[in-house]
Order: C-alpha cells, then structure tokens, then sequence
C-alpha cells in the first residue's frame, strides 16, 4: 500500500516511468542481450526440474515462465524504451489466440473423464488387448494412432482418445510408459502433419501461399522415410522387449470385465465421434456431444461405478447425477481390485486440465513480451547469416521454427511467425513456397509436442499422465522429421529453383 504524500510521489514516478519509457525512438536489443530471458528460462526450468520432478507443473514452471518475463519486460523497457503498454498489448493477443485452445483444453478433461467411468475407454482396452499382440503392439499403437488422426486431423483428440486407451493396453502387457508415449505421439502427429483436415497443415499451407494439397504431397518426401524409420524401431524394440506374462494380462482384462459393463454398444460413440468429424463439425461442439453421449453411456451402462464415485450417503438419482458431473469435471477414483488398474482408471476431469491452462497462460504471458521487444526477431537475425545455400536456408526455417516454440510456447503462433519471416527471403532467393511450408510444418509441428512448456507437450503429458521428458526420448518420427528435412536438403532431393519470381506461379 502507498500511504502518505511521499509514497505517492514515488507510486507516480514509476508509474509515468513505465507508461512514457517508450516516448523515445525504441531500440532493437542485440540477440546477446535478447538471450538472456531465454537463458533465464532455460536455467531455472532445470533447477525447476531438479527440485520438483514430476510436480514441476503444479506451480514451479508457471512461477520460472513469470520471472523470464518480469526479466524481459525489464531489459525491453529501462534499457530499450519499450512501452509497458505494448508488452501487455502483446501478452493480451497472445492468450487471446489461444482462448478456444483453452476450452478445447477443458472439454478434453471432460472427455478422458467420461469416458473412461462410462466404460468406453476399459472397453477399447479389454478388446484392444485381446487383437493387439504384445510383440508388436509400439508399431500396432504408432499405426492406429496414425490412422485416427489422418481422419480426424487432431493429434489431441487422438491422443485423448485412443491414445488412452492404447496407454492402458501397452501398461497392461508391460511396456514403460517412455516408449507408450513415444509411439503414441509419434503416430498422432503424423496424422496431424500430413491430415488435410489438420489446422496445423492448412495454416502453414495458408501462411506461406502454398496450395494445400502440393504442400502435403511435398511433405511426403520427408515424412514417409521418417515413420517408417520410427516404425522399424518400434517393432524391433517390441520383438526384443520383455513384456508382462499372459496371466498378467489376463488378470488386467478380468478385473476390467469385474469393475464395468464391457459392452460392443460403447463403441457407438467413437464411431459417433468419427462421423462428427468427418462432416467437419467444429471441435468444440464434437468434444461437447462425445462428452455428452459418455454421460448417457455411464448412466445406462455404469450405475454401480457413478455410485462408487459419488461416495457414501447418496443413493438412487442423487448418486447417479452426482458421479455423472464428478466424471466431468473432478478426480475420480475406482477400486478394481487391481492396484495398477486402479491408477488407470483414475481421471480428473476438467479440474486435471487446470494447471496445463496455467502454464499455458504464463507461456504466452514470455512470447508476448519477447514479441513486443524485439527480441525474438534479434535473435532469429542470427539464423538468417546462415542462409547461403539450401542447407542453410532450411537449417535456418527449421531451427527457428523449434526456437518458436520454446520462446513462445505455442505451435501456431510459431507457424504464423516462421511462415513470415521466412516467406520473402524465400521468394527472393528463388525457392518455392512449397519448400517452405514443408521445413516450417517439419520444424515446427511435429517437435511442439517435445517442448515440456509448449501447449502440445503440456496438454499430451496432462492427458496420457507420462512427462513429456519422459516420452520424448521415445518419439522418433518427431526427432527424425526435423532431420530428414536437413537430410533431404543437403541431398537436393526435388528442391527447384524458380527460373524467376515472374513465373514462380508456373513452378
């Protein structure tokens, strides 16, 4: 509080201090003083790390992304005259480009929850363990993951999803929750790269003015040779791996039969799901209507399991509408009998997503405010000295697309920034825009998921329960695809040059 003639002086001081400091020409800081919030952040997330573990994002890394913040805004404002104005009018624009991301974020809580009390995940699980062998079953999950998110075009409702359900099968036979990470990420984002129904694809086509459809097929070049070096992996650390024994599995498939109703009717909804999507209904509205018909689901088909979650002292109507809006929004927990289980089939619910929304927020809170002073553009000027071939030129597209979303944490904006930046150098130089669509959706894309504070590793480690550190190791086409691009380049693969920007449109 400021009390007193003397304080409020002071209080008018600053206050004039950070509102005028940008009534100066503003400076563009150098990329070594750009860095150091960078390093800031970079530093204290490992300390973060160090000290909390697996709890670094109850609270640790929101506070380590403020103060990496607070750091920038003090540099940009005392010694580049920024205005204090235009930082929080960048933070404000950055969380409002990620408002519906939020609510996609809380309908996913909702989601995982209802449908694992509704029985649609144990279900998937309790088939799924009986089709999938445990020898193959990293590269059946790469796949199927694949396969779902081509037709969806949403690696998070994918892994929200089958990725779940896969998760639980893969426990179940005993593999570690690395590997079941790495495979599942790695097939949900391959479907999210190259799916024309992606929001990733169509935005990097429409950013850098290439067409759609030549912006996929051009990915392909690099894209197949890195899912097919991912799943040769996956299959031969399956055949190699030493999984749990059949009577393990048969006691994990019993105790799911015991705990629900395993019922084929439950797939209806998945299938349900699909078709929404296909007919391209908007994500919000599908999550809110999957969500839904799991309420019916678990009304009709796991009276005794909302009982058990309402607790002690309701009955009847009461119970049943009390476990329905607890599988929605809260934790859950269900006594299967089998201690391992009973961790799987645990959910939270919209209330689980809380502290991903946050870190999200406190994300965008540092690229806005590296945005707004200059400093993310100071530093990417590094990247652009290297541009003096096509290795160089793709180097820099795919390195500062992985800058992108550390700095900023979020994949879109930093499709939207390297798209922009990079759109005229490339035109300039003489290469098509499909190459670079291709390096920008190959280094930006497919590596958000591997950035522990980006909105994709967030939301992925919250959802599948595995650290993101802890996958990441583990997600080969997303640690293949950026180098394939640097491969592709340095070998000149189906890389043209224009004959002139004049008749660019005929290349």
């Amino acid at each position: 509080m400021f009390n007193g003639r003397k304080d409020n002086v002071i209080y008018f001081y600053f206050c004039t201090y950070f509102e005028n400091m940008g009534s100066s020409p503003k400076k563009t800081p150098p990329p070594l003083i750009s860095l150091i919030p960078v390093l800031v952040l970079v530093g204290l997330l490992y300390a973060a790390v160090r000290a909390f573990g697996g709890n670094v994002l109850e609270g640790a890394s929101q506070v380590v992304l403020l103060t990496a913040t607070a750091v920038c805004a003090l540099l940009s404002i005392v010694f580049y005259r920024v205005r204090w104005k235009d930082i929080e009018k960048a933070i404000v624009n950055n969380i409002t480009g990620v408002a519906s991301a939020l609510l996609i974020l809380l309908l996913i809580g909702a989601l995982s929850g209802t449908w694992m009390v509704s029985g649609i995940i144990p279900t998937l699980i309790y088939y799924g363990m009986k089709v999938i062998h445990p020898d193959f079953y990293l590269a059946s999950a790469c796949v199927i993951c694949a396969v779902v998110s081509v037709m969806t075009g949403s690696s998070w409702t994918t892994v929200a999803t089958m990725g779940v359900a896969l998760s639980g099968i893969g426990l179940a036979q005993g593999f570690s929750p690395g590997w079941i990470g790495g495979a599942i990420i790695s097939g949900a984002y391959f479907g999210d790269k190259v799916s024309p129904l992606s929001d990733t694809t169509v935005l990097a086509s429409a950013v850098t003015d290439t067409p759609l459809f030549m912006h996929i097929r051009y990915m392909m070049i690099t894209t197949v040779p890195s899912i097919l070096i991912a799943l040769l992996t996956y299959t031969v650390a399956g055949l190699s791996y030493h999984t749990a024994s059949t009577g393990e599995i048969a006691a994990y498939s019993e105790s799911l039969n015991n705990t629900f109703h395993i019922s084929p009717w439950l797939l209806l909804v998945p299938v349900a799901m699909g078709f929404l999507i296909a007919k391209r209904v908007p994500p919000l509205i599908t999550l809110f209507l999957a969500c839904l018909m799991a309420c019916l689901c678990a009304l009709l088909f796991q009276s005794p399991v909302l009982s058990e979650i309402s607790g002690a002292g309701t009955s009847g109507l009461q119970a049943q509408f009390r476990g329905t809006l607890t599988a929605v929004y809260g934790s859950t927990s269900i006594d299967t009998g089998h201690a391992a289980l009973n961790e799987l089939v645990s959910t939270r619910g919209m209330a689980g997503m809380m502290h991903t929304i946050w870190l999200i927020v406190c994300a965008m809170c540092f690229g806005g405010a590296m945005t707004a002073a200059g400093m993310l553009g100071s530093i990417i000027s590094v990247f652009l000295r290297f541009m003096k071939n096509t290795v160089g030129i793709v180097s820099s597209t795919v390195f500062s697309g992985l800058f992108f979303n550390a700095c900023t944490g979020d994949q879109y904006l930093s499709i939207i920034l390297t798209g922009d930046m990079y759109k005229d150098i490339y035109r300039r130089k003489g290469y098509e825009s499909r190459l670079l669509s291709r390096s920008t959706e190959d280094g930006v894309t497919v590596t958000s998921p591997l950035v522990p504070w980006n909105t994709c590793g967030m939301t992925q480690a919250t959802v599948l329960g595995i650290p993101t550190l802890t996958y990441a190791p583990y997600a080969f086409f997303n640690l293949v695809s950026p180098l394939m691009s640097l491969l592709v380049a340095a070998a000149g693969y189906k890389i043209k040059r224009m004959v002139s920007n004049e008749h660019s449109h005929k290349t």
